[in-house]
């Protein structure tokens, strides 16, 4: 291994554990995800709660919670700790315009979020993270993981001079992508976001470095050919997808809520049960402009 990733291993997994008062933090790998026990999310937080759970959000990036008895509305009230709740795009009329029912069974032919990806990068200002409640799991009760990928340590793991050369480009994501890639058209009702976002961005809250580029909606590098912009985020993915450093696997159960901050990670959903049954809800936290 090359001395700077070396470095950057031994910085983010040595780091001090840090003392919570009103909640147990379990590490899942020294790099990625927390289990968090002590918590009750259908009541409301207390302030010092909430700011322990923050801590530890920005710590972690990815926070688990099993064992919980929560309704759609403490679902969204959970949600809100963090900031105001971001619409579902062409919610079905009628339907809760802040949460989007999941679910795959025998009739699915795809499954949402079955791909290395962040949620929604075409808009200006990406959500800040997703709750994804889980109310069903497939017969036999396994299947249907989640891998996460660290896009800070992707970033450091990179040389220092790829880093250099990345800080100093832009990205057009393009909404309409995951539509044309399914040989679909977007909804003539669907206002399709196009953002320009640098390809290296600074976490708003903490001020990290993280590289932000996703195959389903990263269309081009902007300052480079067609070609050159493909061969570099090829290999930028397959970075992502062939890194076991950069993962996490999360594991889920009926009554799992797991929050993930869309900046700091990208997600894979596994479809490996079909043709059972697997449904949920996921909330999503409105976010900000994000710069390099």
């Amino acid at each position: 291994m090359e001395d700077y990733a070396l470095r950057a291993l031994e910085r983010l997994s040595t780091r001090p554990a840090e003392p919570y008062d009103t909640l147990s933090v379990a590490p899942i790998t020294p790099l990625l995800g927390a289990e968090v026990t002590g918590l009750d999310l259908s009541q409301e937080l207390t302030p010092q709660q909430e700011k322990e759970l923050k801590h530890a959000f920005h710590a972690h990036h990815v926070l688990v919670f099993h064992d919980q008895d929560i309704t759609p509305e403490q679902h969204k009230r959970f949600a809100r700790v963090f900031g105001e709740l971001h619409p579902v795009a062409l919610a079905p009329e009628g339907s809760d315009p802040h949460i989007l029912d999941i679910k795959a069974n025998k009739e699915s032919r795809n499954v949402a979020g079955n791909g290395w990806h962040a949620d929604g990068t075409a808009d200006p200002e990406p959500s800040l993270g997703s709750m994804l409640y889980i109310t069903t799991m497939p017969e036999g009760g396994s299947g249907g993981d989640t891998l996460f990928a660290n896009m800070h340590l992707a970033y450091e793991l990179l040389s220092p001079t790829m880093r250099s050369f990345l800080d100093g480009l832009t990205a057009l994501h393009d909404g309409a992508l995951p539509w044309t890639a399914a040989g679909q058209t977007p909804p003539p009702e669907y206002d399709v976001p196009r953002t320009e976002h640098p390809v290296v961005v600074r976490h708003p809250e903490t001020g990290d470095k993280l590289l932000f580029v996703n195959a389903p909606y990263t269309s081009h590098i902007t300052q480079l050919s067609r070609a050159e912009s493909d061969a570099l985020l090829g290999m930028l993915y397959a970075h992502v997808a062939r890194t076991p450093l950069l993962h996490c696997r999360v594991r889920w159960q009926e009554r799992t809520l797991v929050f993930w901050d869309n900046r700091s990670v990208q997600h894979h959903a596994i479809w490996d049960y079909f043709p059972h049954t697997r449904e949920g809800r996921r909330v999503a936290i409105d976010g900000s402009a994000l710069h390099a």
